[in-house]
């Protein structure tokens, strides 16, 4: 239990490093290319974030864990709209002055329950895949298409401070980041099947849990390097796109690769309805006054707290 108590934390220790280094590597190559900055805010940052919660989603399907996958989406998703916005918001209050993170606020509310309803029947079938990935793409064009002038674009900019960094050098912290994602997921994953078998523990809770919060862990480093900048939408805006595209880019691939069925209600069920409350919850705070509150922080904090143990 000691090896997958370590490989549990190292792997998420390492993940966190990982995906951050390769957020800021994909930003800055992007703007150096000259990439729209609300383009890079919107798609490269929120996907970059994801891209834990895609990879050991990935990994686990292939390892026959289905549970474990869809756990740590529908994990992710309510811990980066309760715990962690809630922390954000207890850093300083979170001004939403986007426009382009309000309409992101429901639209992840949509696309949470897209996801929930893929994932009725035993899991996420492959129509379904599809049909989820299919739904990234428009999101991502209308986002896209009506968002001009945002105040997201200049929180990207210095979130990513792009002054005198070289092409390769960038391209290099990318590729690295990249890898190091990838070992840490695969180690993560490792280290939490095993305790949970150890444990007699579901994966879908252990995936819903553990796995989440370590797969979330890159969100977290955004939230507090940016709180510490008071770039409030960024951090905002990262949360709703890192869930727009677990829901729908992480819940397609799954449903493309196929897995065997699941059958755990906890999983299917409830925690699907958890994370559509926190959404809708999440979603309401920000359109109130457009500022996420530290007490309204206390109450988001206070929703994870209360939503976990009902996902055993």
């Amino acid at each position: 239990m000691f090896t997958a108590l370590a490989a549990l934390f190292i792997g998420a220790g390492v993940l966190a490093v990982a995906a951050d280094q390769f957020v800021i590597g994909a930003a800055r190559v992007a703007l150096i290319k000259q990439v729209p900055a609300l383009v890079v805010g919107i798609v490269v940052v929120g996907f970059g974030t994801s891209a834990p919660e895609l990879l050991v989603s990935v990994l686990a399907v292939v390892g026959d864990e289905p549970e474990v996958a869809i756990g740590n989406i529908v994990g992710s998703n309510i811990a980066n709209l309760s715990l962690l916005l809630g922390v954000g918001a207890l850093l300083v209050p979170l001004a939403v002055d986007s426009r382009t993170v309000r309409r992101e606020a429901m639209l992840v509310v949509a696309a949470t329950v897209g996801f929930g309803l893929a994932v009725q029947g035993g899991g996420i079938g492959r129509i379904a895949g599809v049909g989820l990935l299919a739904a990234m793409v428009a999101v991502l064009v209308v986002v896209i298409r009506t968002s001009t002038d945002d105040p997201l674009g200049t929180d990207v900019i210095e979130f990513s401070d792009t002054t005198e960094h070289r092409l390769a050098r960038e391209t290099g912290r990318l590729v690295i980041g990249l890898a190091g994602t990838l070992g840490a997921a695969q180690l993560l994953l490792w280290g939490a099947i095993d305790l949970a078998d150890r444990a007699g523990l579901s994966g879908g809770f252990v995936g819903a849990t553990l796995v989440a919060v370590g797969t979330s862990l890159p969100e977290l480093v955004t939230v507090v390097q940016s709180a510490r900048r008071s770039e409030t939408d960024l951090i905002v805006g990262n949360l709703l796109g890192s869930n727009l595209f677990n829901a729908l880019v992480a819940g397609g691939v799954v449903g493309l690769i196929g897995g065997p069925r699941i059958d755990n209600q906890s999983l299917t069920a409830v925690a699907v309805i958890a994370s559509i409350a926190v959404a809708c919850l999440a979603a309401l705070a920000m359109r109130s006054s457009y500022v996420v509150s530290r007490r309204e922080g206390i109450i988001l904090v206070a929703a994870y707290a209360v939503v976990v143990p009902l996902l055993m």
